[in-house]
C-alpha cells in the first residue's frame, strides 16, 4: 500500500472529520460525511496506516481523536481476522503512541487520553495473559519514562478493572482468565499503585511553594489524582489483605491526603470504598485502624476545615464524603463489636461520637439526614446501646433533633442558614419537601429508638418545648395565610416550629408508653400537660391542627385519670365546628368554602374522636350518653357539619356501642341512630331518584346551567343528603362488630351456631338496618354506572358536561405530577361547582362499593344468602361497563370485587361467587385486548398525525391508566385463583457470582404456588377457564413489565397446570407457547421478566414437548436458532433413558436455543456485535460444548506467544 494512497485517503478523512465537527456545515454535507467516514471504517483494507497517521501529533486533536478512533474499531471489529503481524505491528505503534505520540499530560486533552487507553484495554482483553505475557512489564517500563505516560498506564489499569470486574463486558471464559490473572498479579499491581501515587504526592508537595516548579507540580498532581481514581476502581473487590497490607499503609495514607486540597476528595473515595467493604469479620477487623488517633485527627481536622472555607462546591462534596465515611465506619464497629467477639469498644469511640454529632447538627439538611441509619444502628447495638458514653449522647442527639425536625432550608428561600445548601442538593421546593418528609419520618424511627433507651429524657423535652410553645407569641412571618388575616401559613416562623415540636412529643411519648412500666409512668407530669394543651385557645387553623395532635398524643394519660375525658371531649368537639369566619367578607353565600387548613382541623378532630373511640372504647363507654348527645347536637343543624364529618361521628358512637357486648341494645340504638337515614333513604321521592338516571341528574343539580360557578349551587343540599346516607350506611357497615372473644359473644347474644368445619356463625346488630337498605343502594350503582351511556351524558348541563371526568388531582397522582406546595393548604378545597359535582360523583361511587366490599366481612352469611344476590349484583354493579371508564373500573375491582371474593367461605363459590365472576372476567380479557390493541397501534403509526385533539398528556395518561387496570385485573385474578403460600417475588435471587452463563435473575416460581378451592372451581367452567388461561398468557405480552413479571411468577404455569391432565388443542398449546415467547420478545430487555418467562417457557416445553409435536414445529420459527442444537435438546427431552442433565444445565441449553425471540432495549438493537474469542485455557481443560467458538488458528500459530516484550 503506498504512502501516497494513504496521504490521499487521510486528506479526504480530514476534511470529512471537519464537516462533521463544523457547526455552519449543512444537515446534508454532514450526513454525507458522516456516511463516508463509516463506510471507510467498515471496509477500508488500509484503516491501520490511515489512523495512524491522522494520529499523529502534528494533527489538530479533533483529527487525532478520529484517527485513534479507526484504531480502536480496528480492534473491537477486525483483530479475530487480522494476520499476527499485523496485530503486532498495530500493538507496537500504539504503545509507541503512549511513549511518545502525545503532548505533554498537561496540555494533552482528556478524550486523546481516554481513546488511546481504550485501544490498549481492548487489545489486552482478547490476547492478555496468554499472547502477551508481559504487558504489565511492558506498561511499567512506559510508566518510567515520565507523568504523562504514568497518567495513561493508570487509566489503562482503571479502564481494565472496570470492563473485566465492575461491567463485564466481555464473555465469561475470557473474563475468568482476565481476572484471576489480574488477582495472582495483585500485590504487584497495589505496590506498583501505591508506589506511583506516593512518589507523585511527595515530589508535589515539595514542589507546589515554587512558583518556578508550578507546572512540574501540577504534573505529580494529575498523576496523583490519576492513581487515586485507579485506586478506587480496585478497591471494591480486591482481597481485603492488599487494602490492609503492611499495617494499613494505604488507609494511612488516604488519611493523610484528606488535608491535601487537591487530592482530598480522591482521597475520600478511596477511603469510603475501602471502609464499606463487606466480607468476612475477620478479615475486616484491621479497618479499626480508623478509630486510631492518628486517622481520626486527620479525619476530623479535615472534616473541620473543609467546613470553615464556607459554602464552596468543591468543599461541600469533600465533606459529604467525610459524612458517609463516618456512618461506614460506624456500620463497620457495629458489624465487629458483638457479645462473643473480641473487637473491643474503640478509646475514640467518644471523640467519633462528637464529631458524628457535628454532622449530624450542620447547618446543610443533606448532611444532617446522612447521619440517620447510623445513629439508628448505634441506638440498637446489642453492646453499644449499654455504652455509658453513647447514653451520654442521647440528650444530645433528641436536642439536634429538636432543630432537625422545624422544616426550613427550602431553596428559594432565605430564611436559614440550610438554604444556600439546599440550592446545592434540590433542584425545586417540591424536591426538598419530598426530602424532608422522608428525612423527618426516618428521624422518628431514630428518637424512638433512643427513647427506648432513655424514656425519661425525651418526655421530659418534650414537656419543655411543648409548654414553651404554648406561650410563645405567634409569628406569622412575611406571607400572609389566605385563610385570614393574622393566620399562619405552612411557611409561618410558628407554624414550623409548632409542626416540629408536635412530632417530637408524639415520637417519645408513644415510646415511653411503650418502653416503661405501668408504675413508672409520670402520670401527674402528663396530666398537667393536658390540662394546658386542653386550656389552650387558638383562631389559627394550622396551630389547632398541632393542638389536637398533642390531644392525642397525651390521652393515654386519661386511662390513669378517667375524669379527665369530659374535658378532651369537649375540646375536640368543638374544633369539629371550628370556622374562620370574617362575617364581611362572605356575607353573600350561604356558607363560604372552607380553605385545606379549615377542613383539617375538622376533619382531624374527627378522626381523634374515632381513634379514642377505637382505642380506648372501655374508657369512653361510662360516658356514651354524653357522647351521644353532643353527636345528636351537631347532627339536629343540617348546615352546621359536612357529610364526611356527621359520619365520622356516628362511626365513633358505633364504635363505642360495639362493647355494649348485647346484641339486643347495640341493635335498639343502631336503629335509632339510622332512623333519619332510612327515612330519607327509602322515602318515595328518594327511591325515584335513586332509580332513574334522568331523576337523579334533575336531582343532583347535573343538569343546570350556572352562572356563578363558586357561589351559585342551588343543588348542593340534594346531594349531600345523597352523600349523608351513603356515607352513613358505610360507617355503619364498616364499624358495628360483634364481640371478638366467642364467650361474650355468646353471652351477649351474637353467636347464631357453628359451620360443619366447626367456626362459628356470628350475627352483627347491623344487619337488619343495613339489608333494609340494599336494594337502593344496588338502585343507585345501576343509576350511576347507567349516567355513562352516551345519552345520558348529553343531559349534562354545560356547567356540567364534565362532572364524569376525573378530578385534577387524580390524574396528578396517576401521572405523578407534583402538588404545588403551598396550594395544598391555603386553597380553598373544591374552587368551582363543577369540582364539586366531580367530587361528588367520585366519593359517591367508590362508597357505594366499599359498602358492598365491607358488606361480607361485616355481615357473612346473611349477605352472602340474599335472594338472588348474584343476579342482582350483575344487574346492577356489572352494567353498562362498556361505558364506564377505566378510572370507574379499577376502584370497583379493588374495594368491591376484591374483598368480596376474599371473604366469601366456600360454600357460596358455586351460588354467588363463580356466577358473578364467570362474565366478569370474560368481558375483563375483551376489554383489557382492545385496550392494548389501540396503544400498540397507536405506537406503531407514524408520529405525522400528533396533531390530532388528543393531546400527548391524555394519552400517557389513557395509557397509565390501562396500565394500573391491567394490573387489578391480574391481581384479582391471581387472588381469586392461587394460594399464597410462598409465593414472594423471589424474583431476583442471588446468583453464584461465578457463573455468568445463569440467567441474570435466576427465577424458580414456587412449588407452593397452587389453586385455591375458588380457582379450581371458576377452572371446573368450560368459558371461564378459557378466559383465565387466554387473559393470563395474553397479558404477557402487553407493555407492562411489572404486571408480566407477577403473571408470569404466580398465576400461568398454576393455571396451566390445572388443565394438563385434559386433551388440549394442539392448536391450544401452541398459542400458550408462542404466547410466552412473545412476552419475551416485549419484555426480553428487562432482567426480572426474561428470567421469569425464560422458566415458564421451559416448563411448558418440557411438559407438553412429549405429547404435542406442535412446539417443535414453533421453536423452529424462532429467528436464528440451531436446529442440530434444538434436535440435541429434543433428543434429551423425549428419551427418559438418556441420563438426565442437571436442571440448570437444561435450563441453559433451552435459554440459548430461544436467543433469538428475547427482545432486546432499544440501544441495544443496532449495536454492532463485538465477538471475543476464547484463547486456550489458562487452569482447566474446558469440554468443548457445542456453542463455545472453536478456536481457530491461524497457520498453528493461536497458541504460541502473539506479542514479544
Amino acid at each position: 500500500m503506498s504512502a501516497e494512497q494513504v496521504s490521499g485517503l487521510c486528506e479526504q478523512l480530514v476534511k470529512a472529520v471537519t464537516v462533521i465537527m463544523d457547526p455552519a456545515s449543512t444537515q446534508r454535507y454532514r450526513l454525507e460525511a458522516l456516511k463516508f467516514c463509516e463506510e471507510f471504517k467498515e471496509k477500508c483494507p488500509i484503516c491501520v496506516p490511515c489512523g495512524l497517521k491522522l494520529a499523529e501529533k502534528t494533527q489538530t486533536a479533533i483529527v487525532r481523536h478520529f484517527g485513534l478512533q479507526i484504531l480502536e474499531h480496528v480492534v473491537k471489529f477486525r483483530w479475530n481476522n487480522m494476520p499476527r503481524l499485523e496485530k503486532v505491528y498495530l500493538k507496537n505503534n500504539v504503545m509507541g503512541l503512549i511513549s511518545n505520540g502525545t503532548q505533554s499530560i498537561l496540555e494533552e486533552e482528556s478524550h486523546i487520553k481516554d481513546v488511546l487507553s481504550r485501544i490498549v484495554v481492548e487489545m489486552i482483553k482478547r490476547e492478555w495473559p496468554q499472547h502477551w505475557p508481559d504487558m504489565l512489564k511492558e506498561l511499567d517500563t512506559l510508566s518510567k519514562q515520565g507523568e504523562t505516560q504514568t497518567e495513561l498506564v493508570m487509566f489503562i489499569l482503571l479502564r481494565l478493572a472496570e470492563d473485566v470486574v465492575t461491567f463485564q463486558t466481555l464473555p465469561t471464559q475470557r473474563r475468568r482468565d482476565i481476572q484471576q490473572t489480574l488477582t495472582q498479579n495483585m500485590e504487584k499491581i497495589f505496590s506498583f499503585l501505591l508506589t506511583t501515587l506516593q512518589q507523585n504526592v511527595n515530589k508535589y508537595r515539595r514542589m507546589k511553594t515554587d512558583l518556578a516548579q508550578e507546572p512540574k507540580a501540577q504534573a505529580n498532581c494529575r498523576v496523583g489524582i490519576a492513581a487515586l481514581n485507579t485506586l478506587a476502581g480496585y478497591i471494591d473487590w480486591v482481597a481485603l489483605s492488599h487494602i490492609t497490607a503492611d499495617n494499613c499503609k494505604l488507609l494511612e495514607m488516604l488519611c493523610l491526603l484528606l488535608n491535601e486540597p487537591e487530592l482530598q476528595i480522591g482521597a475520600a473515595e478511596c477511603l469510603l470504598i475501602a471502609v464499606s467493604r463487606k466480607g468476612k469479620l475477620e478479615d475486616r477487623k484491621p479497618l479499626m485502624v480508623l478509630f486510631g488517633d492518628v486517622a481520626m485527627h486527620y479525619i476530623l481536622s479535615a472534616a473541620q476545615t473543609a467546613d470553615e472555607e464556607g459554602l464552596v462546591e468543591k468543599h461541600y462534596v469533600f465533606l459529604k464524603r467525610l459524612c458517609q465515611v463516618l456512618c461506614a465506619l460506624g456500620s463497620q464497629l457495629c458489624a465487629l463489636l458483638g457479645s462473643d467477639s473480641d473487637v473491643e469498644t474503640p478509646t475514640n469511640f467518644g471523640k467519633y461520637l462528637d464529631s458524628f454529632l457535628a454532622f449530624t447538627t450542620h447547618p446543610s439538611q443533606f448532611l444532617r439526614s446522612s447521619t440517620q441509619i447510623t445513629w439508628g444502628a448505634l441506638f440498637r447495638h446489642e453492646v453499644l446501646s449499654r455504652d455509658p458514653l453513647l447514653l451520654a449522647m442521647i440528650p444530645k442527639y433528641l436536642r439536634a433533633s429538636m432543630t432537625n425536625l422545624v422544616k426550613v432550608g427550602f431553596p428559594s428561600k432565605t430564611d436559614s442558614p440550610s438554604c444556600e445548601y439546599s440550592r446545592f442538593d434540590f433542584d425545586s421546593d417540591e424536591d426538598f419537601n419530598a426530602f424532608f418528609n422522608s428525612f423527618r419520618a426516618q428521624q422518628g424511627e431514630v428518637m424512638r429508638m433512643a427513647c427506648r433507651l432513655d424514656p425519661r429524657t425525651g418526655f421530659q423535652m418534650a414537656g419543655e418545648w411543648l409548654k414553651y410553645q404554648l406561650t410563645a407569641p405567634v409569628d406569622t412571618g412575611p406571607m400572609n395565610s389566605k385563610t385570614g388575616e393574622g393566620l399562619c401559613s405552612i411557611f409561618s416562623p410558628s407554624f414550623v416550629q409548632w409542626d416540629a415540636m408536635t412530632f417530637f412529643s408524639e415520637s417519645v411519648i408513644s415510646q415511653m408508653f411503650r418502653t416503661l412500666d405501668k408504675e413508672e409512668i409520670p402520670v401527674n407530669d402528663g396530666i398537667d400537660l393536658l390540662q394546658l394543651v386542653l386550656s389552650f385557645e387558638t383562631k389559627d387553623p394550622l396551630i389547632l391542627s398541632c393542638v389536637l395532635t398533642n390531644v392525642s398524643a397525651l390521652f393515654p394519660f386519661v386511662t390513669y385519670r378517667p375524669e379527665y375525658l369530659p374535658l378532651v371531649l369537649s375540646k375536640l368537639f368543638a374544633s369539629v365546628t371550628f370556622e374562620v369566619i370574617e362575617e364581611s367578607k362572605f356575607v353573600m353565600s350561604v356558607q363560604a368554602p372552607r380553605t385545606r387548613a379549615v377542613k383539617n382541623v375538622r376533619r382531624h378532630a374527627c378522626s381523634s374522636i374515632i381513634k379514642m373511640c377505637r382505642d380506648y372504647p372501655e374508657l369512653v363507654l361510662p360516658n356514651f350518653e354524653m357522647l351521644y348527645n353532643h353527636v345528636k347536637q351537631l347532627l339536629s343543624n343540617e348546615l352546621l357539619l359536612t357529610q364526611m364529618e356527621k359520619c365520622a361521628l356516628m362511626e365513633a358512637l358505633v364504635l363505642v356501642s360495639n362493647q355494649f357486648k348485647d346484641y339486643e341494645r347495640q341493635k335498639a340504638f343502631l336503629e335509632e341512630l339510622m332512623a333519619p337515614v332510612a327515612g330519607l333513604w327509602l322515602s318515595p321521592e328518594m327511591q325515584r331518584v335513586l332509580s332513574d338516571p334522568e331523576a337523579f341528574i334533575s336531582y343532583v343539580g347535573a343538569d343546570n346551567k350556572i352562572v356563578d360557578p363558586v357561589l351559585e349551587d342551588p343543588s348542593g343540599l340534594n346531594r349531600s343528603r345523597i352523600s349523608f346516607c351513603v356515607y352513613t350506611i358505610l360507617g355503619v357497615v364498616k364499624r358495628a362488630r360483634w364481640p371478638a372473644a366467642t364467650e361474650e359473644a355468646k353471652a351477649g347474644g351474637f353467636l347464631l351456631g357453628y359451620m360443619p368445619s366447626g367456626s362459628p356463625i356470628y350475627r352483627n346488630p347491623c344487619t337488619e338496618q343495613v339489608l333494609k337498605l340494599l336494594d337502593n343502594l344496588l338502585a343507585l350503582i345501576r343509576t350511576h354506572n347507567n349516567l355513562y351511556m352516551p345519552e345520558m351524558v348529553a343531559r349534562l348541563g354545560e356547567t356540567f358536561a364534565k362532572a364524569l371526568d376525573m378530578l385534577e388531582v387524580e390524574k396528578n397522582a396517576i401521572l405523578g405530577l407534583p402538588q404545588p406546595l403551598l396550594e395544598l393548604y391555603d386553597s380553598p378545597v373544591y374552587k368551582t361547582v363543577l369540582e364539586r359535582m366531580q367530587g361528588f360523583f367520585c366519593t359517591l361511587y367508590d362508597n357505594c362499593f366499599h359498602i358492598l366490599g365491607n358488606a361480607g366481612p361485616s355481615m357473612q352469611q346473611d349477605f352472602y344468602t340474599v335472594e338472588g344476590l348474584a343476579t342482582q349484583l350483575l344487574s346492577s354493579a356489572f352494567i353498562n361497563l362498556n361505558n364506564i371508564p377505566d378510572y370507574r373500573l379499577r376502584p370497583m375491582l379493588r374495594v368491591f370485587v376484591k374483598p368480596l371474593v376474599l371473604s366469601c367461605p366456600s360454600e357460596y363459590y358455586e351460588t354467588l361467587v363463580c356466577p358473578m365472576l364467570g362474565p366478569l372476567f370474560t368481558y375483563l380479557h375483551m376489554r383489557l385486548s382492545q385496550k392494548w390493541q389501540v396503544i400498540n397501534q397507536r405506537n406503531m403509526l407514524c408520529e405525522d398525525d400528533a396533531a390530532d385533539d388528543n393531546p400527548e398528556s391524555q394519552e400517557m395518561l389513557e395509557e397509565q391508566l390501562v396500565r394500573l387496570l391491567t394490573r387489578e385485573v391480574m391481581d384479582l385474578i391471581t387472588v381469586c385463583c392461587v394460594s399464597k403460600k410462598g409465593v414472594e417475588h423471589n424474583t431476583t435471587a442471588a446468583v453464584d457470582g461465578d457463573d455468568d452463563e445463569a440467567m441474570a435473575t435466576e427465577v424458580t416460581p414456587p412449588a407452593s404456588a397452587e389453586l385455591t378451592e375458588l380457582g379450581k372451581c371458576l377452572m371446573k367452567q368450560e368459558d371461564v377457564c378459557t378466559a383465565l388461561l387466554i387473559t393470563a398468557y395474553a397479558s404477557l405480552s402487553w407493555k407492562d413489565t411489572l404486571s408480566c413479571q407477577r403473571t408470569t411468577t404466580q398465576l400461568c404455569w398454576p393455571l396451566l397446570k390445572q388443565v394438563l391432565p385434559g386433551n388440549l388443542l394442539p392448536d391450544a398449546v401452541s398459542w400458550f407457547f408462542t404466547s410466552v415467547l412473545k412476552g419475551l420478545q416485549t419484555h426480553g430487555q428487562h432482567d426480572g421478566c426474561m428470567a421469569a418467562l425464560v422458566h415458564l417457557a421451559f416448563q411448558i416445553y418440557e411438559a407438553l414437548r412429549p405429547r404435542y409435536t406442535e412446539l417443535k414445529a414453533v421453536m423452529e420459527q424462532i429467528p436464528d436458532i440451531q436446529r442440530d442444537s434444538l434436535e440435541q435438546f429434543d433428543s434429551k427431552l423425549l428419551n427418559p433413558a438418556l441420563q438426565k442433565v442437571a436442571d440448570k444445565r437444561r435450563k441453559d441449553h433451552f435459554k440459548r436455543l430461544i436467543t433469538g425471540c428475547i427482545g432486546k432495549a432499544l440501544g441495544e438493537q443496532f449495536r454492532k456485535e463485538v465477538h471475543i474469542r476464547n484463547l486456550p485455557s489458562l487452569f482447566k481443560k474446558v469440554k468443548p460444548s457445542l456453542e463455545t467458538d472453536v478456536l481457530e488458528n491461524e497457520d498453528g500459530e493461536g497458541f504460541t506467544v502473539l506479542f514479544e516484550p
